[in-house]
């Protein structure tokens, strides 16, 4: 008895959880392209402002940034003290044009050839932090900034 009960409700169930399934991935592809964008531009932008910010001291950079690049960072072909410039004016610049969506996609880049360089020069054991960098970035990359964004303004435009 109990299995002719299971046997009749296992194709009805199987339905439901189809079913249910169907309507969850429709929702999943209806997730808007604009919070996708946005969600990956401010949270890869949060990350590199927050790292130029323990660089700089005011409108100087510290002492001891220049002191990191000199001893820990190896960063190569470029003098320390050239790379911690660049790196401070790279993590303040780039993030604020991502977040307000101009110049998104060359921003986005310049901060994934960062990332590409921190991986592979200075912490080459943090991949799997590096990558959720580099897929944020690579999204903002291959699908623009989004429709709130400066670029989408001026695109339509011009």
């Amino acid at each position: 008895m109990s299995d002719t009960t299971v046997s009749a409700s296992e194709p009805g169930a199987a339905n439901k959880v189809r079913g249910l399934v169907r309507r969850l991935i429709g929702l999943f592809d209806a997730t808007p392209h604009w919070l996708l964008a946005a969600v990956a531009r401010i949270s890869v932008a949060t990350v590199f402002w927050k790292s130029g910010r323990t660089k700089v001291d005011g409108f100087s950079i510290k002492d001891s940034t220049f002191f990191l690049f000199e001893n820990e960072y190896n960063v190569p072909l470029l003098p320390p003290e050239l790379a911690a410039t660049m790196a401070t004016i790279a993590e303040h610049l780039f993030p604020i044009l991502l977040v307000i969506g101009l110049a998104s996609r060359f921003s986005a880049l310049a901060l994934l050839g960062m990332t590409v360089v921190i991986q592979l020069f200075v912490y080459p054991s943090a991949w799997s932090v590096h990558i959720l960098w580099a897929m944020a970035l690579l999204y903002i990359i291959g699908r623009g900034p989004g429709p709130l964004a400066l670029d989408h303004l001026i695109q339509k435009r011009f």
